[in-house]
């Protein structure tokens, strides 16, 4: 393999197992020679992960390429730790070529340091040593002098510079643990390197399991254990819109729940308040979780409207306090404050929620709170934890190299943070629509009857972290709570609805069966009102405003032949667009509707028989139906599931803001059914 290859193939390994770094954590590098293009001449490269890729899925294009004469160069320029951010803008100097990724921060660790393959990593073990407050010693007494110990200090140029003075001192050491915040490691080789790295890790692991105390938070405190799993769900579910609401008090926000065993039992330990307060310390989990999480501070067996006082209590605290963090330590040139809500939200004996700009933010940042747990306990078990100091998480936080990767993202999608419930979406118009609002940036939940066509249907919009799939049968009131709620502990709340589902019958009205009209309406005009009930109650209780939007018909304005049920369940609908966004208006929930007309290609009812039936009344072969409706509208236009998923994107998409009770035709112009 070539030497990019093999560093490639090293950190995928690497980044496979979570017990050996965080996602997008942590970077791996190495150092070898080839050919300059220009001189003809040997040229001494680094290859290191660029900034922001991730070990696990790493490729040759996440690597930046750098020139080591002029990279180590930039040590006689160097002008000081107080400048040294300087230094990543000369790293652009450096480059080979186009140079591949963009360097990140650490450039200078791997660069710097003595050896042909270096790994820097964020493993719990290490951590729980490099945040101990006796960690230089607890280093010597778990390595003696085969891993040395390094004081902290803000990644960047310095520590660069001091790794590498710390490895030329001890020779015979095989890497370092990073004071608050991992451990760094090298090799001649890259299977060696990669071996000292896991050494590391394990012979870490192995040393706090033998040395460290079986209780490390502390006794369980009565009444804060886990709840059943079936309460658990349910009161997480209950809480989520809520959490969700506060936290998107200065952004909107994502959510994910985490009811893991890891988490619960540090919420019903007595530690939990005095260690949640000093918060996490690696600058990649604290970058995600912020200064420290919202903690509830009520037992699990409080009633539901106690909690709910109770969070809006301490949110209102967490902003205050957080206010105050930014101005004990913002200078002058420090970035405004960004948001002050929380990122991580406490509920003992229910679980964490995480939220995040979209899901996979929000997820990782549960991710890392869960490796700031095992961080806590390591430490614990073997001495103090003792994370870096609240200055230096300012500092970091708020740092202009941070502020500036920040501005360099693209800008957000229009639907972005928005999270999206479609029933029926499992094929047709439903599909079509889930698709456009997750296109637009939204997390969808598809709720079908048919299990196997949502699934599907989630899958392709690109999965857990873009889209759910929910089974769900509209006509049972239990079946409908339930899909709301496995949205709300998918996403953390709801904010856009659109029912969807339904069936049509077309037979004249001496043929029509009163099980015909009842299905009709149960599915149509029964199932819009228990899916809007169900997520207009979540809606409330986030106290953000949302939408619901009605595929209705042409037919609910429009009387045509042998279609009594059909019609007049879709006239059903129509009106409760009109009576719902009456109601709802107080709460900035607007409610709309959609009426299509005509949509055969690619429609869920029309390939369920529908369709023959339409041609039969109408007296035209099934194939041509499409046609014929076209031929029969003002713009002599095929309207297809597309065109709907439009009209609802155009409602919900941020330009109609003031607008509700709005019935949009997509029928390309049926004059019998213009509104009047």
């Amino acid at each position: 393999m070539t030497v990019p290859e093999e560093l490639v193939a090293r950190s995928n390994a690497l980044g496979a197992d979570p017990r050996n770094t965080n996602y997008a954590g942590g970077n791996t590098s190495a150092k070898g020679s080839t050919v300059d293009p220009v001189t003809g001449g040997p040229t001494e490269l680094l290859w290191v992960k660029g900034s922001g890729g991730d070990l696990g899925t790493l490729t040759e294009a996440g690597l930046a390429v750098l020139r080591l004469d002029r990279l180590r160069a930039l040590v006689e320029v160097y002008p000081g730790v107080e400048r040294e951010d300087e230094m990543v803008a000369a790293f652009d100097y450096c480059l080979h070529g186009r140079g591949g990724a963009a360097p990140s921060i650490d450039t200078a660790m791997h660069g710097l340091v003595d050896a042909p393959h270096v790994d820097h990593l964020h493993p719990d073990s290490g951590i729980a040593l490099a945040t101990a407050a006796d960690g230089a010693a607890l280093t010597k007494e778990c390595f003696g002098d085969r891993v040395a110990w390094v004081d902290w200090r803000r990644p960047g140029f310095q520590l660069g510079l001091d790794i590498a003075a710390v490895k030329a001192a001890n020779p015979q050491a095989i890497g370092v643990i990073l004071g608050g915040h991992g451990i760094t490691a090298w090799g001649a080789t890259s299977m060696e390197c990669q071996r000292n790295s896991l050494e590391i890790i394990h012979t870490a692991e192995k040393f706090l399991a033998e040395r460290g105390k079986a209780e490390p938070f502390g006794a369980v405190v009565p009444g804060f254990a886990a709840l059943s799993e079936k309460d658990r769900l349910s009161r997480a579910a209950a809480l989520a819109p809520v959490v969700r609401g506060l936290a998107s008090t200065d952004q909107r926000q994502v959510g994910h729940y985490t009811g893991s065993e890891v988490v619960l039992e540090f919420l019903a330990r007595e530690k939990l308040a005095p260690l949640a307060a000093l918060g996490t310390s690696c600058p990649d989990h604290f970058l995600r979780t912020k200064v420290r999480p919202l903690v509830v501070d009520l037992p699990a067996t409080a009633p539901l409207e106690d909690v709910v006082a109770r969070l809006k209590e301490l949110h209102a605290e967490y902003r205050t306090e957080y206010r105050a963090y930014y101005e004990r330590h913002a200078t002058p040139d420090s970035p405004a404050m960004r948001g002050a809500d929380p990122a991580i939200v406490l509920v003992p004996g229910v679980g964490m929620f995480s939220f995040g700009k979209d899901k996979q933010t929000a997820r990782v940042a549960g991710e890392f709170y869960v490796n700031a747990i095992n961080v806590m306990r390591g430490a614990e078990a073997v001495s103090t934890y003792a994370p870096i100091a609240e200055s230096e998480k300012f500092r970091i936080e708020y740092w202009a190299l941070e502020e500036a990767k920040l501005k360099r993202l693209p800008k957000p999608k229009p639907l972005a943070g928005r999270i999206a419930l479609v029933t029926g979406a499992g094929s047709g118009i439903g599909k079509a629509i889930a698709e456009r609002l997750a296109a637009e940036g939204a997390c969808v939940a598809i709720a079908d009857l048919n299990a196997d066509a949502a699934a599907e249907a989630a899958q392709g919009i690109g999965g857990p972290d873009k889209a759910v799939a929910v089974t769900a049968d509209v006509t049972e009131a239990g079946a409908v709570q339930a899909a709301v709620d496995a949205t709300v502990l998918a996403f953390g709340g709801i904010d856009l609805v659109v029912n969807n589902a339904g069936l049509s019958i077309s037979k004249p009205l001496l043929e029509t069966t009163e099980r015909d009209w009842d299905l009709q309406h149960d599915v149509m005009a029964k199932g819009s009102f228990l899916v809007s009930q169900a997520a207009a109650k979540a809606m409330v209780a986030q106290g953000i405003g949302g939408d619901i939007v009605y595929i209705s018909s042409k037919n609910s304005v429009f009387a045509g032949p042998n279609n009594v049920a059909y019609g007049a369940a879709k006239a059903d609908q129509a009106h409760q667009v009109r009576l719902l966004a009456a109601e709802l208006g107080g709460h900035g929930i607007r409610v709309n509707g959609v009426n299509p007309d005509g949509v055969v290609r690619g429609s869920g009812i029309f390939a369920g028989g529908w369709g023959a039936q339409r041609a039969a009344v109408y007296g035209v072969p099934e194939e041509k139906l499409g046609e014929f409706y076209a031929q029969r509208t003002i713009l002599k236009r095929e309207v297809l599931p597309g065109h709907v998923a439009a009209a609802v994107f155009a409602l919900t998409g941020g330009d109609l803001t003031h607008t509700t009770g709005l019935h949009v035709p997509v029928d390309a112009g049926v004059a019998a059914a213009f509104l009047r």
